[in-house]
């Protein structure tokens, strides 16, 4: 068995050797092969150069480089895209995803599981930060059609047969936590507990994650769009009702002062929520755009075999 390992980078120059070294030490005495396939994801610190070296002193380790950035779902798909092995783990470089825990996958996955996720803890992360992990969980899973787990992300060990089903899947906006969940198979999960990023920053800013999250809502469903129409018919029922309540006080009463307050409160409530459908349709509508150009997921600048066949 050949076991192909899909790390995306992107500016990770202070972890990659660290990493590599890891791994290295993980896997040492380990009865299956492996190969170390780094996709650098338009780095713009000296990522390149470490891959570079790496490769040229391991023949085990090979590297796809993007033209420019084009985001982890193009790097984790351009991984699954070039892996060669007969089981593929995703796995970040900067050691919040333990190699120490990649021997344990392999032997889930030999015992026939399509999928070995592992999955972290919230031990020893800010407060704040699991609060609104949890919130996005509870609400996200209320809205799309695929199940998503808690402290589950890309960390995890595919089979041949669960990468070719993935790979299969051809859309521009890809949301890789619904499609693990989307494809099925048979899953196991292993719990580890949370590691602590050693260096460098994190490249998930909260403006990041809102993004991700909404990209999870639109990518799944359409019940954004069936929740602005249901909303659109209880704002136009409650319209009805006061504007047959206003008929009624003006014959009873007679015309009264026009109201200031009621009127642009009706204008601001009904315009915003105009502007607020708008925005869930425009959305989607982009989505239309994106996947009718049929553009590629990333350009490749180069490959390590490139490297090979020049020297």
């Amino acid at each position: 068995m050949k076991l192909s390992i899909v790390v995306p980078c992107y500016n990770e120059e202070k972890t990659l050797e660290k990493f590599y070294m890891k791994v290295q030490e993980t896997l040492r005495y380990c009865d299956f092969s492996f190969e170390l396939l780094l996709i650098n994801d338009g780095s713009k610190d000296k990522t390149q150069q470490i891959m570079d070296s790496l490769a040229s002193k391991d023949s085990r380790v090979r590297f796809v480089s993007f033209s420019k950035n084009f985001g982890k779902e193009a790097a984790m798909l351009a991984g699954m895209t070039y892996a060669k092995g007969d089981n593929v783990i995703l796995m970040d470089a900067d050691l919040q995803h333990p190699p120490s825990l990649i021997p344990e996958m392999v032997e889930k996955a030999k015992l026939g599981y399509d999928q070995v996720i592992a999955k972290r803890n919230r031990h020893g992360e800010a407060f704040s930060r699991s609060l609104f992990t949890r919130m996005y969980y509870k609400i996200i899973n209320s809205l799309v059609d695929v199940e998503l787990t808690d402290g589950i992300g890309d960390f995890r060990l595919l089979s041949r047969k669960a990468v070719d089903s993935l790979l299969q899947l051809k859309e521009f906006n890809r949301f890789s936590k619904g499609l693990f969940s989307w494809i099925g198979f048979n899953e196991y999960i292993i719990e580890y507990d949370n590691v602590v990023r050693e260096d460098g920053d994190s490249k998930w800013a909260f403006t990041h994650l809102l993004n991700y999250g909404i990209d999870g809502v639109i990518s799944f469903n359409n019940k954004p769009l069936r929740i602005a129409i249901y909303l659109g018919l209880i704002v136009t029922f409650f319209d009805i009702l006061y504007v047959l309540f206003m008929l009624v006080r003006i014959i009873m009463l007679g015309v009264d002062v026009p109201g200031y307050f009621t009127t642009i409160a009706a204008i601001l409530l009904i315009g915003g929520l105009q502007l607020f459908f708008m925005g869930i349709v425009g959305e989607y509508i982009g989505r239309i755009y994106y996947e009718v150009k049929q553009r590629p997921h990333y350009i490749v600048k180069k490959t390590s075999e490139m490297n090979d066949s020049e020297e």
